[in-house]
């Protein structure tokens, strides 16, 4: 039996993360994974689904290309190529980590892992056997799209994610059930790729996170952009057939109408990977919705058994997987002045057609939290660098607390506010006031002007506008 300061058990963004912290704290490490390096994100999320959007936004482009005093005699696409982009990044970045690993000493177990007893984990391959032995176990094992009850996707004509990223045809006519990140970004994708596309979303407005603002100017931009958008709305039934799919909508006005798509894409949330790897033998405790419960530095209901990442509490984004391990690993061994996770300071990204960026409370949320506001908000039309790049549609909007200047919350629509954001992150883990952010030089001609405008705004100060 093979014996380590500690095994991870999943090797995505937050348990990657977690083997290296741990092995640059001088831990012996063992990561195991059923079946690649860097998880979902690497390879069948996060970053393949950025790949073939950089392709339809780029083709985009192409298509509109007299916009900038450009001739482009009739561009076109190659679907399989452009899924053989976005499979060679994955690859890449899925070498990378192998290479990370190999960098840091950390011995890689492939096969799918089982919590034995506490302390001992099973991993099995072909089936063989190999036992391992750990002071303390990090489970990582993540999360995995979640589908409708009546209609199982079948890879064929109902999609989840997975089959989103690897289409041998551009649909035709596309439903899109569920319209946050997930749904969004694959509307936009296939939109843009000419398929004419419908999003359905149960609740009242799409990207229901965002704040209303933001989702109000999303919803016409992407109406805009041909698509059809239908809030309050509820899919009810799917047939898939040898040529579509038959989907039984309910309106918002209560009316069911059945429609027919080429294909359709379930964006409805995620369920946790909990089945199968020993939790309820151990007593590991989790949440109503099955994500196990833990504090706020990855502890579980089990001494020396960690959790981290998208198999325990929201957001989940990779992101937030990683900032979590390295606290997690952290506490572990003993390093001082570890700081409990907070979500207050993550921020979320769509990265649609506009791009949506966001941190912090919204303006409802603040208010309902009791704070007396001052909101800021400027157009990117107002913007020399948004004029320049034809890129006009969008704005930034701040939110400060009107008794103490705090930054309660960014949030941004428009040509690559997912890079900007970071700015308004920093200054919240920074506590930053509005003082000093107006007193801040932004290089000009930049994007990042609005933000410096936006907070100038809140207070009656904006200089282009």
């Amino acid at each position: 039996m093979s014996s380590y300061d500690l095994i991870v058990l999943g090797s995505g963004p937050g348990g990657y993360v977690a083997a290296i912290r741990a092995a640059q704290l001088g831990m012996k490490t063992a990561i195991v994974e059923r079946e690649r390096l860097g998880g979902i994100c690497l390879n069948w999320g996060c970053i393949p689904t950025k790949a073939l959007l950089r392709s339809s936004e780029i083709f985009h482009y192409l298509t509109h290309a007299s916009a900038y005093g450009l001739n482009v005699e009739k561009p076109s696409f190659d679907i399989k190529a452009v899924v053989a982009r976005s499979r060679k990044v994955a690859d890449q970045l899925n070498g990378g980590v192998k290479g990370l690993m190999k960098k840091h000493k950390i011995d890689v177990h492939e096969g799918v892992g089982t919590l034995t007893a506490k302390g001992k984990l099973s991993v099995t391959k072909d089936g063989k056997t190999t036992e391992l032995s750990a002071k303390n176990i990090i489970v990582a094992t993540g999360a995995r799209a979640r589908e409708l009850p009546f209609a199982k996707a079948d890879g064929k004509r109902i999609w989840t994610y997975r089959h989103a990223l690897v289409p041998e045809t551009v649909p035709e006519k596309l439903l899109v059930i569920g319209s946050g990140a997930i749904g969004i970004e694959f509307a936009s994708f296939y939109s843009d790729l000419g398929a004419k596309v419908t999003v359905v979303e149960m609740l009242e407005r799409i990207l229901p996170v965002e704040d209303a603002e933001v989702s109000a100017f999303m919803e016409k931009q992407l109406t805009k952009q041909g698509m059809a958008i239908h809030t309050k709305t509820g899919v009810q039934k799917l047939e898939a057939t040898a040529k579509g799919v038959k989907a039984e909508i309910k309106f918002a006005d209560g009316k069911a109408e059945t429609q027919e798509f080429s294909h359709v894409i379930v964006a409805v949330g995620i369920v946790p990977n909990v089945e199968d790897i020993g939790l309820e033998k151990l007593g590991v405790k989790q949440l109503p919705n099955k994500h196990i419960e833990t504090d706020g530095y990855g502890r579980t209901s089990v001494d020396g058994i960690w959790a981290i990442g998208d198999v325990t509490s929201g957001p989940w984004l990779a992101h937030k997987a990683m900032h979590e391990a390295v606290i997690c690993v952290e506490k572990m061994a003993g390093v001082k002045d570890v700081h409990a996770m907070s979500t207050a300071n993550i921020p979320g990204c769509t990265y649609s057609r506009p791009q949506v960026a966001s941190v912090g409370l919204t303006e409802a949320k603040a208010k309902e939290a009791g704070y007396k506001v001052k909101v800021g908000k400027f157009p990117a039309i107002g913007n020399g660098k948004a004029i320049a790049l034809g890129e006009t549609e969008g704005f930034v909007k701040t939110v400060f607390d009107e008794a103490t200047g705090e930054l309660l919350g960014a949030h941004m629509v428009g040509a690559e506010v997912t890079e900007l954001i970071q700015g308004y992150v920093v200054a919240r883990e920074l506590e930053t006031t509005e003082a000093e952010l107006m007193g801040t030089t932004f290089p000009h001609p930049t994007l990042s002007e609005m933000m410096h405008e936006s907070v100038l705004a809140a207070y009656g100060r904006p200089l282009h506008i």
